[in-house]
């Protein structure tokens, strides 16, 4: 296993991860699977903002789960907060990689000067609920029947961790 800072030659990995867990979960509250210029502006759009696309791939260059984080809102005075996003694929779920993933890019949001990082997350993913407060995430918020998707309403939960942030943070 190796862990890399995500290169283009994985875009089609991440799709179909992205793809699987649109298909097939509640973890991403979209309809339609991701296209391939869809997950081309995800990225350009990550790199252009120096937001880390974090990954694990094993000894055959197979890319076994990624992080990120991106901004939590648009308006300035949220510059110092993230939203992150951890995906295993089905593959190689239940091998503890959601947790190295999530642990990775707390420390990237970190380093890169964030004070709060934000993990949204469907109400009925007690796995991903666990791993958020085994890694010291507090729940902050419950918004109920915000989506809907497999003929039902879904409950969104807000986990939010503080991070060490700017010595000087800055208004503007």
């Amino acid at each position: 296993m190796t862990w890399i800072e995500c290169g283009p030659q994985y875009l089609e990995s991440i799709r179909g991860i992205f793809n699987e867990a649109i298909v097939n979960s509640t973890a991403l509250y979209d309809y339609e699977p991701r296209s391939v210029a869809r997950i081309q502006a995800w990225w350009e759009a990550k790199q252009a903002s120096h937001y880390p696309v974090i990954a694990v791939v094993n000894d055959q260059d197979e890319l076994m789960g990624f992080a990120s984080y991106g901004p939590f809102r648009a308006f300035p005075a949220y510059k110092y907060t993230v939203e992150h996003s951890v995906y295993v694929s089905a593959r190689f779920r239940g091998q503890g990689l959601g947790r190295q993933l999530l642990e990775r890019i707390t420390l990237a949001a970190e380093s890169q000067g964030y004070h709060a990082m934000i993990g949204v997350i469907d109400a009925a993913n007690a796995t991903s609920v666990a791993l958020h407060e085994r890694l010291g995430f507090l729940r902050c918020g419950e918004m109920r029947e915000v989506g809907f998707k497999f003929g039902r309403w879904l409950d969104l939960v807000i986990y939010q961790k503080l991070l060490a942030g700017p010595e000087t943070p800055e208004d503007g």
